[in-house]
């Protein structure tokens, strides 16, 4: 972890020797400048309201930390811009999240981990966490060796899922498709009916007429769909996001930090806010979390 140094408060410890071990003294004002930023909430930031699939991962995994959530609605999707687009908007959404005191932001967004995460490390110094595309594990599962992946456009074009396919999914067939839509359907809150299901149905048809027997969800607005989508694609075919998987990971990272908020703080609160008209993310975000909130905006 970085700390700024303070002159003046090294210059009293290390005059003041009748007070103690001023090694000791910085020790302990060290430690207590970590319990202090363990109280700070965790940063999560999303083109919109896909990254609330992480969020709710995150929660069941953290439930005692507390959360700030940033969907940058007014520039949603990012899986339709450039790579330089896509990163300077993840930039402005983590000095938003910066600036409202998080330790920790979760780029819950695939696009964006893809094409701003090293980026975002370079330019901040706290821990940041991406979201990963689970290739991995549906390799590992698959039965008839033939996996799915649906996710954006961008991200399917991506150099880093090639990487991906190529590290751990060599030796099978591997469809990706882009779907574009499926992020419409959640960014309007439409989750289940008959529009949606014939929108799964075109969507998912490439991968079906492949026999696949795992699917991929590789944007993290798919989840929110996950019921209707596995209606659709019949119950032969396993479905997996990378959820859990994040959330376990930004709870190591914590835990290595010593950035954890103790078990025996009282359970975490949430805050939501948006880039665009907060009423409707307010809609939106209350049923893909399956409860009531209220959306703030803000101007990134």
């Amino acid at each position: 972890m970085h700390f700024a140094h303070n002159t003046e408060q090294s210059k009293f410890i290390f005059q003041d020797y009748r007070r103690g071990d001023p090694r000791n003294q910085m020790r302990e004002q060290g430690q207590k400048r970590i319990d202090q930023l363990a109280q700070a909430p965790i940063g999560v930031f999303d083109s919109g309201a896909g990254g609330l699939t992480i969020l709710t991962s995150l929660r069941q995994e953290l439930p005692n930390e507390n959360y700030i959530y940033l969907g940058d609605t007014a520039n949603c999707p990012y899986g339709v811009r450039g790579e330089e687009e896509i990163a300077d908007l993840a930039i402005h959404a983590s000095r938003f999240l910066l600036e409202q005191g998080v330790k920790l932001i979760v780029v819950a967004c695939n696009t964006a981990s893809q094409a701003a995460l090293n980026i975002l490390r370079a330019t901040y110094t706290l821990p940041f966490v991406g979201v990963v595309p689970a290739v991995k594990p549906a390799a590992r599962i698959t039965k008839q060796g033939r996996i799915g992946i649906a996710a954006t456009n961008q991200a399917i074009k991506a150099t880093y899922l090639r990487h991906l396919i190529d590290d751990f999914a060599s030796d099978i067939q591997v469809y990706a498709v882009g779907c574009p839509e499926l992020v419409t359907l959640v960014e309007r809150g439409e989750l289940d009916g008959a529009l949606v299901d014939a929108t799964l149905q075109q969507a998912f048809a490439p991968l079906l007429e492949k026999e696949v027997d795992v699917i991929v969800l590789g944007c993290t607005h798919f989840p929110a769909l996950r019921p209707a989508i596995q209606r659709v694609v019949g119950k032969k075919v396993q479905i997996i996001d990378s959820g859990t998987a994040i959330a376990r990971r930004t709870h190591g990272v914590l835990d290595a930090e010593g950035l954890t908020r103790p078990r025996t703080a009282e359970g975490g609160n949430v805050q939501i806010w948006c880039s665009g008209d907060a009423h409707d993310f307010s809609r939106v975000a209350s049923a893909v979390l399956g409860y009531s909130v209220v959306a703030s905006q803000t101007t990134l």
